[in-house]
């Protein structure tokens, strides 16, 4: 009786003192804190994944997603780092240094507050403080937060990381985005890219190498892991792109209708949904000549290529965390960092025009080879973005709505109903806060950090508090304001009349009715709310649109 009665004892201290209770695929895995894997999908579009939508093959991803939620209202900022800034902090990206990109600063924002071109102090980050609780932290991919070591993911609360500091760049080799080589950093040092180098499988193999150091380790570990694809230049290996070979004979139009209505069926966008126009002066598929017609199916096999290779290698990493029996026990959460990119070289960057001419050969037998420069182009974007309007780099919705999947550890899995699609208003800076609360970690605060510090402004969008859909954005000039239903935008010519306009979402959500004359008390109300969130968070629009 008494040795049973110590038995008794012991299990509740055991529960008690490790209430997360780590269950892996045999559920008798040393009692832990969950792990947290982390994946950013480069401009990766709503209806991109096949559990979206999508005829890409992406059945890792999709079983995920499966097992746990997708997002369908899930909001970022137009554009990369200014997103993974917001990700990793918890705030707006005007605070934490990333107001604009740093290669697109203009003169006045230079030196200013909040427009650093990395992660400045405002907070202490999500690698950061994990560290402090007793994670081993690592990251592999991306990172765009900084270029020198004292503003690489070393300096961010990193053990071990291996990244890409530019916004991009070539997925074989080191080929910049604009000409300049990518540049990369492992713990902090400049390093050179191996030569087989293949960017998705690389990235994926080298944050398993890092894990499998931690194995044996009782710490729970956070992994980043931030893949490139599907960003240009479109890339892919040869044997990736033949899978999709005469896939897409039937256009961009079709490819569009196909996916809204999977998706629709899905329940990521309502029923009645519809298509946004093509761009103005974009020809539809039956204008196309045949010349170009192949060069046009070409560029999209090699983008659904990479997003296959990008779920092959997420399901190698899956597959190596149940080697390990972490998978059940581990909290993923899977995301795009905004819109597709729908840019071309008629669209927004014809200043790479001369340069791609000189460096590189972009014939039909070369497509997709390490020497080639693709973009996509707006019109497959299209078929993306669904039912949206415009992409990656705008204000409009698509431009800022993007995918994004959460699987709960196996100890947490009971608060949440699996294959389901949560449709609140979610922020990218609402992933921080969740993942605190998820593991019991306390939010960074003044009174219990190092140095002072901002408090989050995202919430747990998995607990029971009801909060308004409400979030503000700007970048490059591009400025929006979202309350409720209703949101006010405004974008330069072509894009937008300079002027600020006002769409009713819930009616209205490819922004195309412009209600701004004729309900002016509701326009300016939600002037005021930019105004308020401009001052609040810092914002400096760009001397360039002086008087904008």
């Amino acid at each position: 009786m008494y040795y049973l009665s110590c038995i008794s004892f012991i299990s509740i201290l055991l529960a008690i003192s490790f209430p997360y209770g780590a269950v892996a695929e045999n559920h008798q895995n040393k009692t832990k804190r969950p792990n947290i894997l982390l994946v950013v999908l480069d401009d990766v579009g709503m209806t991109d994944l096949g559990s979206f939508g999508s005829e890409i093959k992406t059945p890792n991803i999709d079983n995920l997603a499966n097992q746990g939620m997708k997002l369908n209202n899930f909001y970022t900022a137009p554009t990369c780092s200014p997103t993974r800034a917001m990700l990793l902090t918890g705030l707006d990206n005007h605070v934490v240094g990333l107001g604009n990109m740093y290669e697109e600063l203009s003169p006045n924002q230079i030196g200013k507050a909040g427009y650093e071109g990395h992660l400045n102090n405002a907070t202490i980050s999500l690698p950061e403080i994990l560290k402090q609780n007793g994670y081993s932290t690592h990251m592999t991919g991306k990172w765009h937060l900084g270029l020198d070591e004292k503003t690489s993911p070393a300096a961010q609360g990193f053990d071990n990381s291996y990244a890409l500091l530019n916004g991009g760049g070539g997925h074989f080799n080191n080929l910049g985005l604009f000409g300049k080589p990518a540049l990369y950093r492992e713990n902090g040092k400049l390093v050179s890219l191996p030569n087989d180098f293949y960017s998705t499988k690389f990235y994926t193999d080298k944050l398993i190498s890092y894990l499998e150091t931690e194995k044996n380790k009782e710490a729970p570990f956070f992994a980043y892991l931030s893949y490139t694809s599907v960003h240009w230049p479109l890339q892919a290996p040869q044997e990736s792109i033949e899978k999709y070979k005469g896939k897409y004979h039937q256009g961009y139009e079709k490819l569009a209708e196909e996916r809204l209505t999977k998706a629709v069926e899905l329940g990521i966008f309502p029923n009645k949904s519809q298509l946004p126009p093509l761009l103005h002066g974009e020809p539809s598929w039956q204008e196309v000549k045949d010349e170009q017609r192949k060069v046009e199916e070409r560029n999209m096999e090699i983008y659904a290529a990479m997003l296959d290779d990008v779920d092959t290698y997420i399901g190698k990493l899956f597959d190596y965390l149940k080697s390990i029996n972490q998978f059940d026990n581990t909290l993923i959460f899977i995301m795009s960092d905004n819109g597709a990119e729908g840019h071309n070289i008629k669209h927004g960057l014809n200043e790479l025009k001369p340069w791609i001419e000189a460096c590189c050969d972009n014939s039909y037998k070369n497509m997709g080879k390490a020497d080639s420069y693709l973009l996509i182009g707006p019109n497959w974007t299209r078929a993306s973005v669904g039912a949206a309007r415009l992409s990656k780099g705008f204000t409009h919705e698509g431009g800022i709505r993007a995918p994004a999947i959460i699987k709960l550890p196996y100890s947490k899995e009971k608060s949440m109903d699996k294959n389901r699609v949560l449709s609140k208003f979610i922020s990218v800076k609402d992933v921080m806060p969740t993942i605190l609360n998820v593991i019991n970690i306390p939010k960074p605060q003044k009174k219990n950090t190092t140095h002072n510090v901002i408090d989050m402004t995202g919430h747990d969008f998995l607990s029971k508090d009801k909060y308004i859909a409400e979030m503000g954005w700007e970048l490059m000039g591009r400025k929006a304001y979202r309350f409720k239903n209703w949101k006010i935008v405004n974008a330069q010519p072509p894009y937008g009349s300079g002027n600020w306009e006002l769409y009713h979402l819930g009616k209205d959500p490819l922004e195309m009715k412009n209600l701004a004359e004729i309900n002016n008390v509701q326009l300016q109300l939600m002037i005021k709310k930019w105004q308020y969130y401009a001052k609040n968070e810092g914002v400096i629009i760009p001397d360039w649109l002086s008087g904008y």
